[in-house]
């Protein structure tokens, strides 16, 4: 469905990640923006800066008169009072991929999405593009290190974004150039089966534009399935991984908190130090390498952009240092990308000390799910400490909770302890954590707020 965002754009849960980019692009062209959320943040603060008004709490009056467009996305709840007073009002109510996606026609798109890595995937493409003198329009699911912003309205005919595929809301974008990362089940809150999700990405083959081309990681089954399709479909496809594909994997290093990365583009063989730890990141270079080729860029250009590159917050983010003891957040919520992450710390930390790990298990539809994978992927760590359930949109399920983490991680049962109370949660790590070990707030909740009470629970710990 085509839609216009023309004259006033009022979003519901402005603050969002993926809200607040689009209100920065609609403010960046001179959209009147208004929108309220449930609390003030960094994020809403900057959009007042930048001439939105936004409202703390939701209330109807809140409302911008008509004629006028309201952004929402699945977060929000048809019970809101804003969004169902807009309805009763008659104003157009859009979904944030629907509003997204009309902010990228007439650019040529670059979509990236998949279970895993779409956020540092999309932020990779985004920092090599601008090294290669382009100024993309972007929109990421998160901010990037360096500007701390996750959206930018550029000069330039390329956008890039991360497409969300929770919700099938990736269905609404029409990409020049599609990146998938990998394809496992998630999202069956929203799906209902494994083969319903795989089935949804079958569908965004349809969506590539004539011409377009589909980049997909060899090394996932999911990916490397629905590359096949594709090409079965006469889709022009570009692979990466670590055998046989147009961008290969050779070697790979840790290198203190980067690595050194050995790859092979086009027959010809690079070396790429890389600023940011883990293999499944060498990989996101990669898919990053084969997008910006296909978008025209230079391949010396966007390596030099992808070593530039120092992450993206809530990305392996570190947030200090006390005691002794490395606390880094990171986002990861599914079980693929706990591990993935996990790997990526023991890189890091190396055999100078151990990988604590306080992990908030998000959505109790997930937690059921794959409580099991959740806890041998845990089970990379050496000391796990697990929360109570962060459920965002889903009401609380009898007998879900933590526990169920906790009880199946793949560890001694003294190295791991269930803390459904969030006040013990900074004393019980600080407690397990010792002088050359790694803490990581994991999680895509509030868990992130922790990383400070635990630095200063270490602080002061170290002054007793």
């Amino acid at each position: 469905m085509a839609v216009e965002l023309a004259g006033r754009v009022h979003l519901i849960g402005i603050g969002g990640a993926g809200m607040s980019g689009i209100a920065r692009i609609l403010l960046a062209r001179g959209a009147t923006v208004s929108g309220s959320d449930a609390k003030d943040s960094r994020a809403v603060l900057a959009l007042r800066a930048l001439g939105a008004r936004v409202e703390v709490g939701h209330d109807p009056g809140h409302l911008p008169q008509p004629p006028a467009t309201v952004v929402v996305s699945s977060a929000i709840r048809a019970t809101n009072p804003e969004l169902a007073a807009a309805r009763e009002r008659g104003l157009d109510v859009v979904h944030r991929a629907q509003a997204l996606a009309a902010l990228t026609e007439g650019r040529r798109l670059a979509a990236v999405t998949g279970t895993a890595g779409k956020t540092s995937t999309t932020s990779m493409l985004t920092v090599a593009l601008q090294h290669c003198g382009l100024d993309p329009s972007f929109a990421i699911g998160g901010d990037l290190a360096a500007s701390g912003s996750g959206a930018h309205e550029g000069s330039g005919d390329i956008f890039v974004a991360e497409a969300d595929e929770s919700d099938a809301s990736f269905l609404a974008f029409s990409p020049m150039v599609a990146v998938v990362t990998n394809v496992e089940a998630d999202h069956l809150d929203h799906y209902g089966s494994a083969e319903a999700y795989v089935a949804a990405f079958e569908t965004f083959l349809d969506r590539i534009a004539p011409g377009g081309a589909l980049v997909a990681c060899s090394d996932d089954p999911g990916a490397e399935s629905l590359a096949r399709v594709a090409e079965g479909r006469g889709i022009l496809v570009r692979r990466y991984g670590r055998g046989g594909c147009d961008a290969q994997l050779l070697d790979f290093r840790p290198d203190g908190t980067g690595a050194r990365v050995v790859l092979r583009h086009d027959d010809v063989q690079h070396l790429l130090r890389m600023a940011v730890p883990g293999e499944h990141m060498a990989l996101n270079a990669l898919a990053a390498l084969l997008a910006g080729v296909e978008l025209g860029a230079g391949v010396d250009g966007l390596l030099a952009g992808l070593a530039a590159f120092d992450g993206v917050r809530r990305r392996f983010e570190f947030r200090g240092r006390a005691g002794g003891v490395a606390v880094y957040d990171d986002y990861a919520h599914h079980p693929t990308k706990v591990a993935a992450q996990l790997r990526a710390a023991r890189d890091v930390v190396g055999d100078r000390g151990r990988v604590v790990v306080a992990f908030q298990p998000h959505l109790y539809s997930r937690t059921r799910e794959f409580a099991g994978a959740f806890g041998a992927a845990l089970g990379l760590a050496d000391e796990v400490v697990v929360l109570e359930v962060y459920g965002a949109r889903e009401d609380p399920e009898p007998g879900v909770s933590g526990a169920l983490v906790a009880d199946a991680v793949t560890l001694p049962p003294d190295r791991v302890h269930y803390v459904p109370r969030w006040s013990d949660v900074p004393s019980v790590v600080a407690g397990v954590a010792r002088p050359g070990d790694l803490v990581i707030t994991m999680g895509a909740g509030d868990v992130t707020v922790l990383a400070p009470e635990i630095l200063l629970e270490l602080e002061r710990r170290e002054r007793a």
